[in-house]
């Protein structure tokens, strides 16, 4: 096989798996690993990819990089509603308890589904079946609007400066409202999922947000899609260990699989 066909091989198993790695690379192609990296240098000097300790991941993989809510909303539709529905099914159906819902567009989609099962459950009792109220905690504006509508939700809003980019409450009153509730269930988002760097996101005022979740709940559930497994972006704000369930999309490779079990993290694929 000539160089230029191995090379654009290599560019299309990044752009379809998010992360390759050297020597997954050279026994795919019965090369050495030297020229695996060769390979990758080349094809980071055009553009195609960007190398990582280990591998390469697509070039729009920027520690930094970050999408708007609305951009992630249409995004990978299919597997966050899949997600959405595992996580849907940790939350008692009797209401009873709390949850916190991060920001994020797989979070607005468990919000859209607990809406959707709290409403029609009203439907099918004519409204006479009592109901403890669920107690939703968010700092994310959509998913207050998609919820303060309930009757069977009690929603509290925690304040803070809105961020335009997820529309979502951030800084320190943010963070020192969180850090006083403690909450059953944390339905967290993260950029990336590292087996070395933990859970991820580009915006440091967005981390510090999420790691008072993280600390506050008695349970932290992390609702990632795959395009998320094996990504590390700028700011860490929390460790595997600090973290009990992770919801995706696809079975995470070989690495991160041993680390989320090492740190005792139960993975549910949905």
């Amino acid at each position: 096989m000539f160089a230029e066909e191995r090379q654009q091989l290599i560019s299309e198993l990044v752009a379809e798996r998010g992360r390759v790695s050297v020597t997954d690379l050279a026994d795919r192609f019965s090369i050495t690993t030297e020229t695996v990296r060769r390979d990758l240098a080349a094809l980071e000097s055009a553009g195609n990819l960007r190398r990582v300790h280990g591998g390469a991941v697509p070039s729009d993989r920027l520690s930094t990089r970050e999408e708007s809510v609305v951009e992630r909303a249409i995004q990978r539709q299919p597997e966050k509603v899949r997600i959405a529905e595992a996580a849907l099914a940790l939350i008692p159906e009797n209401g009873a308890g709390s949850i916190l819902i991060d920001a994020g567009s797989t979070t607005e989609a468990l919000a859209r589904l607990l809406d959707q099962r709290t409403a029609q459950r009203m439907a099918s009792s004519n409204g006479n079946t009592p109901r403890e109220e669920l107690v939703v905690i968010t700092h994310a504006i959509p998913i207050a609007g998609r919820l303060s509508g309930n009757p069977q939700i009690a929603l509290q809003i925690l304040g803070g400066r809105v961020r335009g980019l997820t529309q979502a409450a951030v800084g320190q009153s943010t963070v020192e409202a969180a850090s006083r509730l403690r909450p059953d269930i944390a339905f967290v988002g993260a950029n990336g999922i590292h087996a070395t760097f933990g859970l991820s996101t580009p915006d440091p005022e967005e981390a510090a947000v999420k790691a008072a979740f993280v600390k506050s709940a008695r349970r932290v559930v992390v609702l990632a899609d795959s395009s998320k497994l094996d990504a590390e972006t700028l700011v860490q704000f929390a460790a595997l260990k600090d973290v009990d369930t992770v919801i995706t999309d696809h079975e995470p490779s070989e690495e991160l699989s041993a680390a989320l079990a090492e740190a005792g993290v139960d993975v549910v694929i949905a």
